[in-house]
């Protein structure tokens, strides 16, 4: 029998949930992403050392700030896995910018034109923006000049619905932080995989999706542990972990498909406005908390990232 892992391939899109190269070697995902937590740990990598020590190079003998080598280091590690994957490499705007919707623009501009000089196209990227309402702003504009989009730090209905009417190329809800929120509030250990608060917000998120005929693609991320995965068996896209995938590839046994386009229930399309999404995200507790402190661990990341970078450049 084939493992679960490979069985999941037949039916969704694996995506690592890393930008490791060795574990993009190992995995074979058609996708996968960068984040500054990523970008820090390549920092680390032997196998990165010979990329970081040019990049770093090249920035000073440029006299850019460790700002700006940060930013060329991280389009460096996306570019390092465009050679490894067959499909997109998602690589993030500044977390700092998530309540700004021009300047969003303007970096995911030269995120792309980075690329652009080191020969990959814009059709092998995604641009990963947060799911504020300047960020899905930011999104329909990029989307509009022929610039993928994936809207990330994903938690609510509210969010997968202004996503879709602003024609984002593809969302990431966050199975495994919805869950952490509940757990904690709820004061339990676990839940079964069909009861899980994660599992059931990317179940409705794609019923909408399916039921509306939205082409926006429906990436799960952030999974705590295989139950989660298999739960969501069937939807368009799953970003995982590389002990997860190890765990799938470990593993034989039967797989079903929980999710597929034929069995979308019909519901019915609503209006998303700014007013109403603000008003439905305050009403949401778990999707302000977590968004705001997805925002803040990124942005945090992303400090550190220039603070190791500013050391290398001394």
């Amino acid at each position: 029998m084939a493992s679960v892992l490979n069985q999941l391939r037949e039916m969704t899109v694996v995506v690592a949930d890393t930008g490791e190269v060795e574990a993009v070697k190992t995995y074979q995902p058609v996708d996968c992403t960068t984040n500054p937590s990523l970008v820090l740990a390549a920092l680390s990598d032997a196998g990165s050392a010979e990329m970081v020590t040019a990049e770093i190079e090249k920035g000073r003998a440029g006299g850019l700030s460790a700002e700006q080598v940060a930013d060329a280091l991280t389009v460096a590690v996306g570019a390092r896995l465009t050679a490894l994957v067959p499909g997109r490499v998602s690589t993030e705007v500044d977390a700092c910018l998530s309540f700004d919707t021009e300047a969003s623009v303007k970096r995911a501009q030269a995120i792309i034109a980075d690329y652009a000089e080191r020969g990959i196209g814009k059709e092998r990227i995604l641009i990963k923006l947060a799911s504020t309402w300047e960020g899905i702003r930011a999104a329909e504009i990029l989307q509009n000049q022929g610039i993928d989009c994936n809207l990330t730090l994903l938690f609510s209905m509210a969010q997968a619905v202004a996503c879709a009417d602003a024609k984002a190329f593809l969302i990431s809800p966050f199975v495994g932080r919805i869950t952490d929120w509940y757990k904690a509030s709820d004061g339990v250990e676990s839940y079964a995989p069909n009861d899980d608060p994660g599992v059931k917000s990317v179940r409705g998120i794609y019923d909408y999706y399916k039921s509306n005929g939205i082409n926006t693609v429906v990436m799960g991320a952030s999974f705590r542990n295989v139950d989660q995965i298999k739960a969501l068996a069937g939807c368009d896209n799953l970003t995982i972990a590389p002990a997860l995938l190890d765990a799938l590839d470990s593993e034989e046994a039967a797989l079903p498909r929980v999710l597929s386009p034929e069995t979308a229930s019909g519901v019915a399309p609503v209006t998303m406005d700014e007013a109403t999404f603000r008003w439905e995200m305050n009403q949401d507790p778990m999707a302000t908390e977590k968004l705001a402190e997805g925002i803040r661990k990124f942005d945090v990341d992303h400090k550190k990232l220039i603070a190791m970078v500013a050391e290398r450049l001394q």
